[in-house]
């Protein structure tokens, strides 16, 4: 009999494990779920900001060999994102703190997502059908791309609150609050031009580099000596 029941049990608990190995990973440990460490929650989110970065300068090398030959043709309009005041170095970026550079972050990803999906919708009626067959899906992925990284910084954000490595003081961060009016309606008016194409990406480029960094940065100055 004690036999019969220990090999149940040996059943029982080799049912549970290989439930648990098999289990999915996600982020906020939902029934079936494996919570994933912070460590793991950063990779991720740098691994997506990098893979972001990179369409982004494919499209800009793209659209530069496609409609502007001549470097005299280049725009000098204000990026959007002005207003949003960045470190401009890696040192700079290490002395201001987790918190302010979190929001940095969250900002910059949020004044970018109206831009971009306006970006592939005026590519979409762009009668130029070489060009928008060539660069059209890579639009769409990076303004999808643009929400998935905030979703993910925004999550990754909660969990160091939860292990307290980052004050409560980081929230939601509405675009608008701080992006100049006039750099959201331009994008907004559906009337770019090739240069207005130009600029945007010149600019979404600069940014989508900048996160990718201080994403790294946010990484070393939280779990310091993972791969810094």
């Amino acid at each position: 009999m004690k036999k019969v029941w220990f090999t149940i049990l040996t059943l029982v608990y080799l049912e549970h494990s290989m439930r648990v190995g098999s289990a999915p990973i996600c982020a906020y440990g939902q029934a079936g779920c494996l919570l994933p460490s912070l460590a793991e929650l950063f990779d991720r989110v740098i691994q997506h900001s990098s893979r972001m970065h990179g369409i982004s300068s494919d499209l800009h090398s793209e659209f530069e060999q496609y409609f502007l030959p001549s470097k005299n043709l280049i725009g000098k309009r204000k990026c959007h994102t002005y207003g949003i005041l960045t470190p401009d170095d890696k040192e700079n970026a290490q002395r201001i703190g987790r918190e302010q550079l979190t929001e940095v972050i969250l900002r910059l990803l949020g004044a970018w997502g109206d831009p971009m999906s306006q970006f592939y919708q005026s590519m979409s009626e762009d009668q130029d059908q070489d060009f928008n067959h060539y660069s059209s899906n890579k639009a769409l992925e990076v303004g999808d791309m643009v929400h998935e990284l905030r979703d993910g910084v925004s999550k990754m954000a909660e969990r160091m609150k939860l292990l307290g490595v980052l004050d409560n003081t980081v929230g939601f961060i509405s675009p608008e609050s701080f992006v100049p009016l006039s750099g959201i309606s331009f994008y907004k008016r559906g009337e770019l031009r090739s240069m207005d194409h130009h600029d945007l990406l010149s600019c979404f480029r600069r940014d989508s580099n900048k996160v990718k960094n201080y994403l790294q940065i946010l990484k070393c100055t939280t779990l310091p000596g993972l791969d810094c």
